[in-house]
C-alpha cells in the first residue's frame, strides 16, 4: 500500500500557496499519494469546522498516513488526533511553523482576536495526541514574526517528544518571505 500524505494549509492559505504545490509535486514523484484539501472558510478558521473537514478527508487513519501541517494547520492536525480511538494511529506528523502560543503582533484587529482566541484557549489533550502517531517533528524558523520559538519548542518537545528543527531566516515559511520550497521535508519522510 502506498503511503499517503495529507498537508493542511494555514489561516488564509490554500493548496496553491507557499511551499505546498512544490511539496505535492515532489512527493508525487516519489510515489506518495498526496492530498492538500482546501480548508473551509480559510479567512475565518474554526476548530470544529477544520477538524471535522480533515477527518472527512483522512477517513481511515493508519500506519501509512503522514500528516503535515503549516501554522494553524498544525493545530488542526493536533486537535484531529485527539479524536482518534486508542487503536487508531498515523505514522508521522510534521508541524511547520506550528504554534500553541503566538506573539502579540499576530493579532492586529478585534476580528483576528476573535478568530484566534479559541485556538489559543481551547486546551489540546497532548496525551491523546502523542499516542496517536509514531513520531512528531516540529520545524521552526529563528525569525518567525508570529511564532515565539522558546514557548512552542518547549511545548512540542515536552508534551509530544517531538524532534525539533530550527531553520535559519525562513520567517513563517510563507511565499510572502520567498519560501516556495521546503527540501527538509524529504529528510523527515
Amino acid at each position: 500500500m502506498h503511503k499517503r500524505i495529507i498537508i493542511v494549509h494555514g489561516w488564509e492559505g490554500s493548496p496553491n500557496n507557499d511551499w505546498l504545490p512544490w511539496a505535492k509535486k515532489e512527493l508525487k514523484k516519489r510515489n506518495y499519494k498526496v492530498l492538500i484539501p482546501e480548508m473551509p472558510d480559510t479567512e475565518h478558521p474554526k476548530i470544529e469546522t477544520w477538524v471535522s473537514h480533515l477527518a472527512q478527508i483522512i477517513k481511515n487513519p493508519d500506519e501509512n498516513t503522514i500528516l503535515i501541517g503549516h501554522s494553524i494547520g498544525c493545530q488542526t492536525i493536533l486537535r484531529y488526533l485527539t479524536s482518534l480511538s486508542e487503536s487508531q494511529k498515523v505514522n508521522k506528523v510534521i508541524l511547520v511553523a506550528g504554534w500553541v502560543s503566538l506573539t502579540s503582533m499576530t493579532i492586529r484587529t478585534k476580528e483576528e482576536q476573535k478568530i484566534v482566541q479559541p485556538w489559543l484557549e481551547t486546551p489540546i489533550d497532548f496525551k491523546k495526541v502523542k499516542r496517536s502517531a509514531n513520531s512528531f517533528t516540529a520545524i521552526f524558523s529563528d525569525n518567525d514574526p508570529y511564532v515565539p520559538l522558546k514557548s512552542n519548542v518547549t511545548t512540542y518537545k515536552q508534551k509530544l517528544g517531538a524532534k525539533i528543527i530550527i531553520e535559519k531566516g525562513k520567517g513563517h515559511f510563507s511565499q510572502d518571505t520567498g519560501i516556495v520550497e521546503l527540501p527538509i521535508l524529504f529528510k523527515l519522510i
